[in-house]
């Protein structure tokens, strides 16, 4: 009879240095994609949108000023407009309220955008980790 004894090593600072990496590039790619979806849904036009509808611009200004940042520190992505390109513009759009003296309505970009993508977000985390 032959006996054998496997023994394996395992170093974990390794596993959680490779396990933050894995979801630091994850984050990334769930931000861009995030970011493209609602950029894609904004469209250029003259004429304001159907409320609840996303936002029609008439320059791209909404569209370009999308933004994603990972922040490594807290594991956590930030996605959205720069409030340095069209201020609280977008916040009036999104969630609808007041800008410059104007009633706006509801016309979410990101939330949807989030829905649209959210099927995709578990498949950005699979295979994150390798040896």
């Amino acid at each position: 009879m032959i006996r054998m004894k496997a023994t394996s090593r395992f170093d974990r600072k390794k596993v959680r240095r490779r396990a933050a990496e894995g979801s630091f590039r994850s984050l990334g790619h769930a931000g861009a994609a995030l970011r493209l979806t609602a950029r894609r849904s904004i469209r250029r036009s003259g004429m304001p949108s159907r409320p609840g509808q996303p936002p029609h611009t008439r320059r791209g200004q909404l569209k370009r000023a999308l933004r994603y940042a990972v922040d490594k520190s807290r594991e956590r992505v930030l996605i959205g407009p720069a409030y340095t390109v069209v201020g609280r513009s977008a916040a009036a759009h999104e969630f609808g309220g007041r800008y410059r003296r104007d009633i706006y309505p509801k016309r979410p970009f990101m939330g949807p955008a989030l829905m649209k993508i959210r099927s995709r977000l578990p498949r950005m985390w699979a295979d994150s980790i390798r040896p």
